[in-house]
């Protein structure tokens, strides 16, 4: 409703034009799937693995996961620890989606480059094996450590989400 005024004296705003009017309303809570008919059923958890026998070098991490120990000079994981990593590959492909890290790392070397390069050929052997499990190779990535301060031959194994033991 328009307010008439005498000229020259001006209009006083009206106070409630001052405020915003109020938020709307929160919509609607989503359904409840799970109570529509029909709905498939929850799919249950994967049962846990049956353990199976790791050799000497290979140790399971607190974390997840698995720590391949390594001889100083070795270039690839030994005859022994190529068939648990196949069964650790195979378990990857069936029980995990995501992907695998290998964080390779060395003790020792003559230079920097040298140490990451056995890494390197000490990952790529331990990707092969599991590859021969039936872990896609795509799903695997390497990180060739080289030598790091902690002074380690060692390779880890790194399902999806496992965390990164400190070096």
């Amino acid at each position: 409703m328009a307010r008439l005024t005498p000229a020259g004296v001006r209009a006083q705003p009206d106070p409630d034009s001052r405020f915003p009017p109020p938020p709307a309303a929160a919509p609607p809570d989503p359904p409840l799937l799970s109570a529509i008919p029909g709905a498939p059923e929850p799919v249950p958890p994967v049962p846990p693995a049956r353990p199976f026998s790791l050799p000497p070098s290979i140790t399971p991490l607190p974390r997840g996961g698995w720590r391949l120990t390594l001889s100083p000079a070795a270039e690839a994981p030994d005859e022994a620890a190529r068939p648990a990593l196949a069964e650790i590959g195979r378990r990857l492909a069936m029980e995990t989606e995501g992907r695998v890290a290998l964080v390779s790392q060395v003790s020792r070397g003559e230079d920097a480059s040298a140490a990451r390069r056995r890494s390197l050929d000490r990952a790529v052997a331990a990707k092969a094996a599991l590859v021969a499990g039936g872990l896609a190779e795509t799903r695997v990535d390497v990180f060739p450590m080289g030598r790091l301060p902690g002074g380690l031959d060692a390779l880890d194994i790194l399902p999806p989400g496992a965390a990164r033991p400190a070096p």
